[in-house]
């Protein structure tokens, strides 16, 4: 499982002209599911994304999380950050899981994010042609890879 975070000072996702989710300042973070991901990669990412000190504090120094700070969060799926582009300039996105395995998935990762936040979050729609706006704020932008442990 893949998570691009990006601390924004406010983001919205449209589906077909019509805003389906917005926040302000908080966290908007595009997730992919892998072909063999579980619930441990789901709930090793939520404890992560959770408790990630990405905001700052009262110095300036990046020292505090979602959580500290109570802001808001917006959870939105992307398959193509499994996209291949080794051969030619095509991507294959093989490695991306297919809905019935994914959409499982996502939703244990909401559930997941929703317990450990204690407040509901915002999210895009599972396989919509979405748009995404945002202001990312800094700009700060994580990647985290639930397979890789570093």
């Amino acid at each position: 499982m893949r998570l691009v975070i990006q601390r924004v000072s406010e983001a919205q996702v449209s589906i077909e002209g019509n805003t389906a989710a917005q926040i302000s300042k908080g966290l908007m973070v595009l997730v992919g599911i892998c072909t063999n991901d579980d619930i441990g990669d789901a709930q090793r990412l939520t404890n992560k994304l959770c408790n990630l000190r990405i905001f700052s504090d009262d110095a300036g120094l990046m020292n505090l999380s979602i959580k500290d700070i109570n802001a808001e969060l917006l959870l939105v799926s992307q398959f193509t950050l499994y996209a291949s582009t080794q051969k030619g300039n095509r991507p294959s996105f093989i490695d991306a899981a297919r809905p019935d395995a994914a959409i499982p998935l996502y939703e244990k990762l909401i559930e997941l994010i929703v317990t450990d936040l204690g407040k509901p979050i915002a999210t895009g729609q599972f396989g919509a042609d979405m748009q995404v706006h945002l202001i990312n704020d800094g700009p700060v932008t994580i990647i985290i890879d639930s397979k890789n442990r570093d």
